[in-house]
């Protein structure tokens, strides 16, 4: 069986750096490999030669000290942990499954993780919540892969919603067309994917005949990666084919609308054959904006480096003069679907803002107000004579 150590699940010089002031403690770095009903379960140094944790699933018995001093030549054993109380006054400091964290395996209930390393990058999405907070569904992660299906009508806002939120987290976002053989002719396809999402990388695929996994391989291989997309869009699917074998549990769609059920309710960090992890996450149904402004000016450039032609600065391209926004709309250079994406996630986002700031609420009210005028006066002003349309 293949001996599995820390580099394997990613560990490097960096980390070790950062877990420098753990060191001499008594406690061991990890890498959580699944978080369940508040348990994380993660992979740390003490496994014998082919007593890995190839899926994040093995086991070896809770509480057993892990090496000390980190390297290529010790397997990892998996722990089933506790989380230090501390951790969980704010749900985006809680474990998630990709994090680095500094593990106490002495105590007799079983070991206890007493800190995280600081996140390279993490996947964030708001809550429902009325408390306004984020939920961090994957960390230290270099590749978010957004998995979209052809078995249904293409959503191209909800891809840039996704793409938005992966620039946004630090990873470079990835896009991987699904069930590819239900498409005779995905050419126009893919030109719309690419042009939602300048710099992301398109793979079209299919699990069924085989075609593109090996370029999809490539392109995880050494790297980790987190799998996300809605219900249906063929995930575990997907998953199962890049690992060669049924780890994750699969399930059909429902014909009317192409959505699936949850077959996948934990996130797990997997070992890919090639090399490389996978963070496998459940359906998300809904993906609320989260401190994505970086990320929306990175989805939407062409937007932005038109808008630097604006007569105004501040122009906001609703219906001010010479704005070089609304002419690209009027005359088609840009269209009027990605500019209206555009506008309604930058409304998301400054909502989302304005939740957790109450100076930025009460700006917001001020600015909804001053449109509101604006816009009576311009109806007014439309009645009498000609105006600008606003988008």
């Amino acid at each position: 069986m293949t001996r599995v150590t820390l580099p394997g699940y990613g560990w490097d010089s960096d980390w070790a750096d950062a877990f420098a002031p753990y060191e001499g403690t008594g406690l061991v770095p990890g890498r959580v490999v699944r978080v369940d009903r508040g348990r994380c379960e993660l992979v740390v140094e003490g496994g014998e030669v082919g007593d890995s944790a190839a899926g994040g699933t093995g086991g070896g018995a809770d509480g057993e000290t892990g090496a000390a001093r980190t390297g290529a030549g010790v397997a990892v054993r998996t722990v089933r942990a506790d989380t230090e109380p501390a951790l969980g006054s704010d749900p985006r400091d809680t474990p998630c499954t990709g994090d680095w964290a500094a593990v106490d395996t002495t105590p007799a209930s079983g070991p206890v993780v007493r800190a995280l390393l600081p996140r390279r990058t993490r996947f964030t999405r708001s809550t429902s919540s009325a408390r306004s907070e984020g939920q961090v569904l994957a960390a230290n992660i270099d590749l978010a892969v957004i998995a979209v299906s052809l078995a249904v009508e293409l959503d191209l806002g909800r891809l840039e919603r996704f793409l938005s939120l992966a620039w946004s987290s630090g990873a470079q976002p990835v896009v991987v067309l699904t069930k590819t053989d239900l498409v005779p002719d995905i050419t126009h396809l893919v030109s719309d994917v690419e042009q939602a999402g300048p710099g992301a990388a398109v793979f079209p695929v299919s699990a069924v005949s085989g075609a593109g996994l090996d370029a999809l391989a490539a392109e995880l291989a050494d790297r980790t990666s987190a799998l996300l997309g809605q219900s249906g869009v063929g995930k575990s699917t997907l998953v199962n084919a890049l690992l060669g074998v049924e780890e994750q549990e699969s399930g059909p769609v429902r014909g009317s609308d192409g959505k699936g059920r949850h077959t996948t309710t934990t996130r797990d960090l997997l070992l890919l054959p090639r090399g490389g992890l996978l963070i496998d996450t459940p359906g998300l149904r809904g993906v609320g904006l989260w401190e994505a402004n970086e990320g929306l000016s990175q989805v939407f450039a062409e937007i932005e480096e038109l808008a630097a032609h604006c007569r105004f600065h501040d122009c906001e391209h609703h219906a001010e003069p010479d704005c070089a926004v609304l002419a690209a709309v009027e005359d088609g250079t840009l269209s009027h679907r990605r500019f209206e994406s555009y506008r309604k996630l930058l409304r998301e986002s400054a909502w989302i803002a304005s939740r957790t700031d109450a100076r930025l609420r009460a700006e917001l009210s001020r600015e909804w107000k001053r449109r509101e005028a604006a816009g009576r006066e311009m109806y007014e002003r439309k009645r009498g004579g000609k105006h600008r349309k606003a988008f």
